[in-house]
């Protein structure tokens, strides 16, 4: 099911995001480039998928009647290099644009988008937006001075289609499948997948070896452990991350993993008595040994999250 908008309203919300937590390391900030969308990062993976490979990684899936967007960057700053890219790729001139989730380097740079653009979202994710995007802004723009300068301004507004659970798009030869599981790293958290190249682009839903943010109140590790039990029959060939490095198919089960043994070992100190405090400060201690390799510090801020939030 999917509704169509017939308005165009400046939305004067901006957002953020908790993956700050993934930048504090040497591997992270090397796997995460930031802010600003490179053209030079351009690589094609696929016999229909583009990647701008950056902070975030922006999908680009061209069909023969219209081309599909996936994120925008920073604001409109970078959004414009991603319009830039995707009209110099494009076979027409029908752009869609869909974003993972609301965080700002994912939604934020939509004012650079040309007006005719056709703005898709699920229906979970514009009411985060629209809930969480103004306070979430402030912060994000005060991380550094670079941010205040790219969130000048920004504009939003609202989708052209709302979906509830999936859509199916059509761009001419190739479909995208954009759908919602449920919450995860945030609760309107949608993925893509492109079937005709057996390509994903998760959103932050999986990754490759970057520690998963529970990054708000609606987060789930027990939902979001559900989400990756159905994409796992996908076996996608190729798996476009929004950060980090590309994979393959083994990354769900090594995300699976991960927080299987996140959630199983916060539930069971919180069952002996432990407090938050104590349980976050003696599992993180904990997972930087048992993975060594995996870049971020949102452990301690996960282990709150489970112990406060749904499961």
């Amino acid at each position: 099911m999917f509704r169509r908008k017939g308005f165009f309203e400046p939305l004067a919300a901006a957002l953020t995001i908790a993956a700050a937590a993934f930048c504090a390391t040497p591997r992270a900030q090397a796997q995460l480039p930031q802010p600003l969308v490179n053209e030079s990062t351009l690589k094609k993976v696929s016999d229909h998928v583009y990647v701008l490979m950056g902070f975030p990684n922006i999908g680009i899936v061209v069909g023969s009647r219209a081309t599909l967007v996936i994120d925008t960057g920073l604001g409109a700053r970078n959004g414009a290099t991603v319009v830039r890219v995707a009209q110099s790729l494009s076979k027409s001139p029908i752009l869609y644009l869909t974003t993972t989730h609301f965080h700002p380097e994912h939604a934020s740079g939509l004012q650079a988008f040309p007006p005719s653009t056709v703005l898709i979202r699920n229906t979970v994710q514009q009411e985060e937006l629209e809930k969480l995007g103004p306070e979430m802004t402030d912060r994000f723009r005060n991380m550094s001075a670079q941010n205040k300068d790219l969130l000048q301004d920004v504009q939003l507004r609202p989708p052209d289609i709302l979906f509830d659970r999936e859509l199916n798009l059509d761009l001419g030869g190739v479909t995208a499948r954009l759908f919602w599981l449920g919450a995860s790293h945030t609760k309107g958290d949608e993925l893509i997948f492109i079937a005709e190249d057996s390509v994903l682009l998760p959103g932050d839903i999986v990754q490759d070896k970057l520690i998963p943010n529970l990054s708000n109140d609606d987060a789930s590790a027990k939902s979001w452990i559900a989400d990756l039990d159905q994409l796992a029959p996908l076996q996608p060939k190729l798996i476009v991350p929004d950060h980090g490095a590309l994979g393959d198919a083994s990354l769900i089960a090594k995300e699976r993993a991960f927080l299987v043994d996140l959630l199983d070992s916060a539930l069971a100190l919180k069952a002996q008595g432990k407090s938050a405090d104590d349980a976050a400060q003696t599992i993180a201690a904990q997972f930087k040994t048992k993975y060594p390799d995996w870049a971020g510090n949102a452990v301690a801020s996960d282990v709150h999250r489970i112990y406060t939030g749904p499961q």
